[in-house]
């Protein structure tokens, strides 16, 4: 079952750096605060002292300081807690084969799942696929069309090709010239979720970092459905 992947629903935690980072320079102004509000009481002139009005607004605004920095503590508590959530549901992508323009890995037998996106424009279109060191293996036309490809593994003499990491780029053509050249989405197992600042990063099976937001699909394994089918 493949589930379609929006750049919305992988927002999986929201930036607050703005208000971490601001937590700091509020706690120093609130001190800078204290020992000039603290020196100006203990230096007055005695014989004119401090305006009663001017004392009182001084305590109002040490008052909303000290509010800013208990909210600010308080967020970053929030902050974290969210963290740690996100990265609990994390472990919901290991497992999974998503989709995103990133090479793929074949294991010798299984076919590779391309999904390529051709101009419209195009009367030619052409799947390019290379393999780790960055040699063509093979050239296959295609249709017009966003239709998924499997791949076979086999190259230029129909030979299966050995098991690595390979790259496939998609090039569609009109009237003999490439009007747009782009690296094609395949499906990859997720073998690992880190947190990178605010950003989730998917690491594949070929060791390739892809963004959660530029994932496009997602589904289970051929493995996750072997064992499924074994269970039942």
């Amino acid at each position: 079952m493949t589930t379609e992947v929006s750049g919305a629903s992988t927002a999986t935690t929201t930036s607050s750096s703005s208000t971490t980072g601001g937590g700091t320079n509020l706690t120093s102004d609130f001190d800078t605060f204290i020992k000039l509000l603290t020196a100006q009481a203990k230096y007055q002139d005695p014989t004119e002292p401090m305006d009663n009005t001017e004392y009182a607004s001084q305590l109002a605004e040490f008052s909303m300081v000290e509010q800013q920095v208990l909210t600010n503590d308080n967020l970053s508590v929030v902050h974290s807690q969210l963290g740690l959530a996100n990265m609990a549901s994390l472990t919901g992508w290991v497992g999974k084969e998503v989709r995103a323009a990133a090479p793929a890995l074949f294991d010798g037998t299984n076919s590779v799942t391309v999904a390529p996106n051709p101009a419209a424009a195009a009367d030619e279109v052409t799947l390019v696929v290379r393999n780790e060191s960055g040699d063509e293996v093979n050239r296959i036309a295609l249709p017009v069309s966003a239709e998924p490809y499997e791949w076979d593994g086999t190259n230029f003499s129909g030979d299966t090709v050995p098991a690595g990491t390979y790259s496939f780029v998609v090039e569609s053509k009109k009237e003999d010239e490439v009007i747009l050249s782009e690296t094609a989405e395949v499906y990859s197992l997720v073998k690992e979720t880190q947190m990178i600042g605010v950003d989730v990063v998917l690491v594949t099976e070929t060791g390739a970092k892809v963004l959660a937001t530029s994932a496009t699909a997602l589904r289970d394994s051929d493995e996750n459905m072997a064992d499924e089918q074994t269970d039942v």
